[in-house]
């Protein structure tokens, strides 16, 4: 990913919890000259035994994330093999009535973590179990009602044998956090002032992130 030194995360943090906070990612493999690339939506958590409290630079962390096996991407992955995972956080069109000055250009604010690592398919059943357990605890705590999975172990075991799971040792991160650092201080705050008073989540989730901007 092409980043602009101005649009760099202002803190490794900041990587960690669009991550946290938006972990549907978009996963890429190499496919054959054929097929071409795969591409797959899943989920994706920092792994609780590792890293689940992760603050540092994210080299080093380990993820976890599952997939159908019936998905031609899982056969293309090889234990030992580079995954690419892409992560998007709040974003937005910008309109130039916003800036107040003329001329003017309309954009898009955006933000974006792609991160690359080394896959270790997962192949037995109780670990896929613990993948999913997981993701289960991962996300109820963080956007539900902490659902009690115990009634619902024995039909997580009978279809574990279609679930993919694996853990990806990150080597690499960017991180883009375009939020109007290329216009000047006063156009800067118009922007985040009209998203801030938005009806749309996104653009009032940019605006947090725009606040926040050193």
């Amino acid at each position: 990913m092409f980043v602009p030194s101005f649009y760099r995360e202002p803190q490794s943090s900041w990587m960690v919890d669009l991550i946290a906070d938006n972990p549907l990612a978009l996963a890429v493999a190499n496919g054959a000259a054929e097929t071409g690339p795969y591409a797959t939506h899943l989920p994706v958590i920092f792994d609780p035994e590792t890293s689940g409290d992760w603050t540092g630079d994210l080299p080093g962390a380990t993820l976890l994330g599952h997939m159908n096996r019936a998905n031609p991407h899982w056969s293309a992955l090889e234990t030992g093999g580079v995954l690419l995972l892409t992560f998007t956080g709040p974003h937005s069109y910008v309109s130039p009535t916003v800036y107040d000055v003329t001329p003017a250009a309309p954009t898009w604010n955006f933000t974006a973590v792609h991160v690359r690592g080394v896959v270790e398919k997962i192949e037995t059943t109780e670990e896929t179990l613990d993948v999913v357990q997981s993701t289960v605890s991962a996300f109820e705590k963080a956007f539900g009602a902490d659902w009690d999975m115990t009634e619902s172990l024995g039909y997580f075991r009978r279809i574990a044998p279609a679930v993919g799971a694996f853990r990806l040792t990150v080597t690499g991160a960017e991180g883009m956090f375009k939020l109007s650092q290329e216009q000047p201080c006063e156009v800067r705050e118009r922007v985040q002032e009209a998203f801030g008073q938005s009806a749309c989540t996104y653009k009032r989730q940019t605006a947090g992130l725009m606040s926040r901007l050193p």
